[in-house]
């Protein structure tokens, strides 16, 4: 018995021995598999860290508003008898562009004038008769009154219908107007609206830290999305002076030249506005970065003859502009970087650059794609 079971536990021993002893084997042919394996080479874009001039750009989002603008209404009511304008047309200060019925109050007007030039013959006859001394003070007082008074109802009535006259408080472009012939119009009630168009206000706001470089007069550039690649220029205007609280931002306003009137109230812009000096900073493109919560990074390209390999190094970032990112420590001048490709890049890794433009990443630092 006591053999049998010396037996069993040798042959065990010799099996589980075969076992484990083949697959030390196996992992040591795989581990010298993988030790004398080269690395795959890898195809990648590459770039140049280069110097720029840099202007400090703040970037904001605003709207046109009209230098003057107005949606015009009339004082009186009344039955729209005519209307002197054309939907859209431009017009000038002064000109009329709806008229009401005013015939009641014309033929009122009428008699009011002739009650005025009576008052002002029982006027005159007053002073003649107090020059012959023949009426007392009091009596030449209370035809001076009579008459001041018949003259005030006139302008009064006067007034009126000139109410009833509704005309361009200054020069623009009208609307769509929003009455017809034969309407009644109640007091108030809108009738058109009125924009001058040139030249256009742009207002938009700006964090309160900015404030300090912000200049009257200082140049702003807009772009809208109606008229792609074309670019506006203003100035800065005027500046709020007070900030809103809510947001702790500055409203500002820059009047831009507006001769073709394509610019409209309302609509929305992307601004941008110059802050400060330029300054010489150092780029790469945006592509080139790695970024991790550990520490943003990029793979330099180093050439042993004709070989090629990665390195990563780390780099402190800055301010970023369309297609590029600001290397503020980290990196130097001339050194190449691999700009495509970072996802399956390790340090040592071979690599093969493509030069062929058509797959370069962009490096453009005002990039402008087409919005169709």
């Amino acid at each position: 018995m006591n053999k049998r079971m010396i037996f069993m536990l040798l042959a065990t021993g010799l099996l589980f021995g075969g076992i484990f002893g083949y697959k030390a084997f196996i992992d040591s042919i795989i581990a010298e598999v993988f030790d004398t394996m080269e690395p795959e080479t890898e195809t990648i874009t590459a770039s140049t860290a280069r110097l720029i001039d840099w202007t400090p750009r703040f970037q904001a989002i605003g709207s046109f508003a009209p230098v003057q603008g107005a949606e015009l209404t009339l004082e009186q009511p009344g039955i729209v008898r005519e209307i002197h304008f054309e939907n859209g047309q431009a017009v000038e200060a002064g000109q009329r562009l709806v008229s009401l019925d005013t015939r009641v109050d014309e033929a009122e007007l009428e008699r009011l004038q002739a009650s005025l030039r009576l008052a002002e013959l029982e006027l005159e006859r007053q002073q003649r008769l107090y020059e012959q001394r023949s009426v007392s003070r009091a009596a030449l007082d209370q035809a001076e009154t009579e008459a001041a008074q018949a003259r005030a109802i006139v302008a009064t009535q006067q007034a009126v219908i000139d109410q009833k006259i509704l005309r361009a408080p200054f020069s623009g472009r009208v609307g769509i107007r929003q009455v017809n012939p034969g309407q009644f119009l109640s007091a108030g009630a809108p009738v058109v609206s009125l924009q001058a168009l040139d030249p256009i206000f742009l207002d938009f706001t700006v964090p309160q830290r900015k404030l300090p470089q912000l200049v009257t007069g200082s140049l702003v550039q807009a772009r809208v999305d109606a008229f792609p690649g074309e670019e506006y220029e203003g100035r800065i205007s005027a500046l709020e002076p007070r900030l809103t609280e809510s947001t702790r931002s500055v409203r500002v306003q820059a009047q831009i030249d507006n001769p073709d009137e394509l610019l409209r109230p309302g609509m929305f812009a992307q601004v941008a506005l110059d802050l400060g000096e330029s300054t010489e900073v150092l780029v790469v493109p945006q592509t080139a970065l790695r970024f991790a919560t550990y520490g943003d990074s990029v793979f330099t390209i180093e050439e042993d003859g004709d070989a090629k390999k990665v390195v990563r190094r780390f780099v402190r970032t800055g301010r970023t502009r369309g297609d590029l990112i600001e290397i503020l420590d980290g990196l130097e001048e001339g050194t190449r970087v691999a700009s495509s490709g970072l996802l399956k890049l390790q340090n040592n890794t071979p690599v093969r650059i493509d030069d062929d433009p058509d797959v370069q990443p962009s490096e453009d630092p005002d990039p402008r794609p087409d919005n169709r």
